[in-house]
């Protein structure tokens, strides 16, 4: 199995700040702090507010989470759009720049070609269609939720929060066109940074030797499409696209769990259904939790605080979860382009002139705003023009369809009360694809993949394609009610992790790259293996579980291997008498993680010429390396395969024991794990001693890596990713239902929800993810009454 590209860039669409264009911060660490908690939003007492109809009540809980109470539907998600800007309003108003192109207005010049790719990814299509694409009200709630972050920007122009006065910024009122951008969507669909890393090593390597480092599941004949020019293809053609949105990283260690099972398994009676997404380890979080109660409304989880509703959680008949799907939504279409006119472009023989758009781009410190030129051919957007080989680069993508704006069809998934009208919601989802797993309170599981599922009649989208014989284009999409689903198996147990989720027979092709199987299989251990019935303590130590699955099988191939070296024995009693848990205190776990990182540059680094290496590093599966060290074989390790392959074995120990004695000194039984491995908490405006203090956070220890159900992947054993997020949801109870957002639900520095989290997470613990308005009241720490405002004054 390959890993799943689709999820291979951390969705990163908070923006790093230049600070230093900014004057130097001059403040002493504790004045930073008392200007930030001067800042504060208002969360006890009472707010009189334009836009309301009638009164609404915000009850934050002890852990931050925002319980919102109201009358009308319209002033429910108005509250929600206050609520999540008096915490989020920084994060929030970096994302809507990233997604809307507005960057350079605050960045500078450096940030011009972010812009124009993010405008480049705007949707042009019938704004009709796109509105009716999502929940038949969805255009009236984002209405209502956009007034609310407004309200909250025009009462806190003189007290905004203390990155906008660091930074000398402001924000901006939102529209809602805001909520309808397409670059959340872009980020986890990117299945073009994979076919462009394939057309550079096919050119380099041969299909033969590519298909051999770059496994495709199930197994696909890798073929140059007729006509296709590999010449000239490499990364920079996705320079823009990978600026707009962080680094493309391909692997990545990225993924989700989630898991549901029956009362016939539980001590309830009823279903549980546990999801970790995983996603960027960021500060703040990536999500927000919040608990929505109006008229046909009661519905708690969490979502991307620049939406209304909830992307995971439950309401009060059904709980539903998501892991990312691997179906391939992106194809990049090599264009031949006129030698004399580069905006015309041949297909079927004939030039066609490209669709060109001009826009302006305000650029902060210049007078005037950049004029910039957006191409389209009937592909897509140009995203890079190669005018020396008269070739340009268009982006077919699900994200130019209507209702592709990611994560808006929660709005209907949020008032599903039954697995039909479960399915009804699902249907609208389509971007980014999603294993939708499913409980409801009558005791019914399932669970369903959910996304436009782009139909390619004999090719395979692993490359890129000729865009001008016409022979290389999408046939619609597969029909929502042929994509794999899954209700009551008599299992009574559905678990997705990422992995390939076709059942075997499946005669429809979705995508080929997903995530190694690891995580799932042991899930599925797990579960399966019970000897009793499950609790929530039992769901919770699962989503920490951190046996390694790949330890298990390769390890082993260390017995037997003679040495002569003491340290080198040790080294190997160490490893073989180890339990295979990567427990942030274990010394075996610190060798295990920093061998294989040697085993995998040892055994591939010689398959490829040197100068083709930094293109490979990092790129062949997990699965491949056990694959080739448990049956050597000779054209891998030349005459005496076994014989080699032990040698490799021994080089990587060694290598690992320099390293290791080289960073946590010489006595073995000393090594931590997590003394490596390490989550940090980093503000992007933390860039000097005063800032650091006031805006990070202290760094945790970490066990697991990306292939344990704990997920912690990233490179450098600095965990990058994993899941922030967690809930735990018992069907039987929902007040019994526990939670984790990390660091905190809050993203401004001095708030007492800044980092009150991120112990409990680090400690592997949770909070209750409290639902019936009596225990919310009986945990209230915060009661703010949001008024309408009088027409007396």
């Amino acid at each position: 199995m390959k890993r799943l590209t689709s999820i291979a860039v951390c969705l990163v669409l908070a923006v790093q700040i230049v600070v230093t264009q900014s004057q130097p911060n001059s403040q002493s660490a504790g004045d930073l702090a008392r200007q930030a908690r001067s800042v504060l939003a208002q969360t006890s007492g009472r707010i009189e507010l334009e836009g309301l109809s009638k009164a609404v009540e915000v009850i934050r809980d002890a852990w931050g989470v925002p319980h919102i109470y109201a009358e009308t539907v319209e002033d429910l998600f108005f509250a929600q759009g206050f609520v999540a800007a008096q915490d989020r309003l920084w994060q929030m108003e970096m994302w809507r720049r990233t997604g809307e192109g507005k960057l350079a207005e605050i960045l500078g010049p450096s940030a011009i070609e972010r812009d124009r790719f993010a405008r480049l990814m705007r949707y042009r299509g019938d704004m009709e269609a796109e509105w009716k694409s999502y929940a038949p009200d969805a255009r009236r709630i984002i209405e209502s939720f956009v007034r609310g972050v407004n309200a909250f920007i025009r009462i806190s122009r003189d007290r905004l929060p203390i990155e906008f006065q660091i930074t000398k910024t402001q924000p901006e009122e939102w529209t809602p066109g805001a909520c309808l951008t397409r670059m959340a969507g872009y980020v986890m669909t990117r299945n073009a940074s994979s076919e462009v890393l394939r057309a550079q090593l096919v050119h380099l390597l041969g299909t033969e030797k590519v298909a051999e480092l770059l496994e495709t599941d199930p197994p696909k004949k890798l073929e140059v499409p007729v006509g296709l020019e590999l010449s000239g293809i490499d990364r920079r053609i996705l320079a823009a696209g990978s600026t707009a949105s962080a680094s493309v990283s391909f692997p990545s260690g990225e993924g989700s769990n989630n898991w549901v099972v029956g009362g016939a398994l539980t001590v309830t009676g009823k279903p549980m259904l546990a999801n970790d997404p995983h996603r960027t380890i960021a500060l703040p979080s990536l999500r927000y939790m919040v608990h929505l109660v109006g008229p046909g409304w009661n519905v708690i989880g969490a979502g991307e605080p620049t939406l209304p509703g909830v992307a995971v959680g439950h309401n009060e008949r059904i709980g539903f979860g998501f892991t990312i799907v691997g179906i391939d939504q992106q194809d990049l279409y090599q264009e031949e382009t006129h030698p004399q006119d580069p905006t015309q472009y041949r297909y079927k023989g004939e030039w066609v002139k490209m669709k060109i758009e001009k826009e302006q781009i305000k650029v902060k410190g210049r007078a005037e705003p950049v004029e910039v030129e957006l191409c389209f051919t009937r592909h897509g957007p140009v995203i890079y023009e190669d005018r020396k080989r008269h070739r340009a680069y268009a982006l077919r993508w699900v994200g130019s369809e209507p209702g592709t704006a990611g994560y808006l069809a929660s709005l209907s998934l949020n008032r599903a009360s039954n697995w039909k009208e479960f399915l009804a919601a699902a249907e609208r989802w389509k971007v980014p694809s999603e294993n939708l797993v499913y409980a409801d309170v009558d005791g019914n599981i399932g669970w369903l993949a959910a996304g436009l599922a782009p139909i390619r009649n004999g090719w395979s989208g692993l490359l890129p394609v000729p865009g001008n014989s016409g022979q290389y284009e999408w046939n619609g999409f597969l029909p929502f009610s042929e994509l794999p689903r899954l209700y009551n198996p008599p299992s009574q147990v559905i678990a997705t992790a990422n992995h390939n989720i076709t059942p075997e027979g499946y005669k429809h092709e979705i995508g080929f790259e997903w995530a190694a199987p690891f995580r799932f299989l042991r899930i599925a251990e797990v579960i399966r293996s019970a000897r009793r019935r499950f609790t929530i303590f039992d769901f919770a130590r699962l989503q920490h579980d951190e046996v390694s699955l790949p330890a298990r099988q390769l390890v082993p191939l260390l017995r037997g291997v003679k040495v002569e070296d003491q340290t080198l024995h040790e080294a190997i009693d160490l490893l073989v008498n180890w339990d295979m848990v990567l427990s942030k205190d274990s010394a075996a776990a610190a060798l295990y993680e920093v061998w294989l990182t040697k085993l995998s540059t040892n055994v591939f680094r010689p398959l490829v010429p040197e100068s083709v290496w930094p293109l490979v590093k990092g790129r062949p599966s997990l699965t491949t390396l056990i694959k080739l060290l448990k049956n050597p074989e000779s054209k891998y390790f030349g005459p005496d395969p076994k014989v080699k392959r032990d040698e490799l074995l021994i080089k990587s120990l060694k290598e690992s024991l320099s390293d290791l004695h080289a960073q946590l000194g010489a006595d073995m039984e000393r090594w931590k794990w997590g003394d490596l491995h390490i989550a940090e908490f980093k503000h992007q405006l933390s860039t000097d001693e005063a800032t650091r203090a006031v805006f990070d956070l202290k760094s945790v220890a970490r066990g697991g890596d990306g292939n344990t159900v704990n997920a912690t992947g990233g490179a450098n054993f600095r965990q990058t990713s994993g899941a922030s997020l967690r809930q735990i949801l018992d069907l039987s109870n929902w007040d019994n239902s526990i939670a984790i957002n990390v660091p905190g639900q809050s993203g401004q520095p001095g708030s007492p929800h800044y980092g009150d989290l991120l112990p409990l997470w680090a400690e592997g613990r949770y909070f209750p993810l409290l639902f019936s308005k009596e225990k919310v009241k009986r945990n209230a720490k915060q009661r703010l009454i949001l008024e309408p405002k009088s027409s007396r004054q």
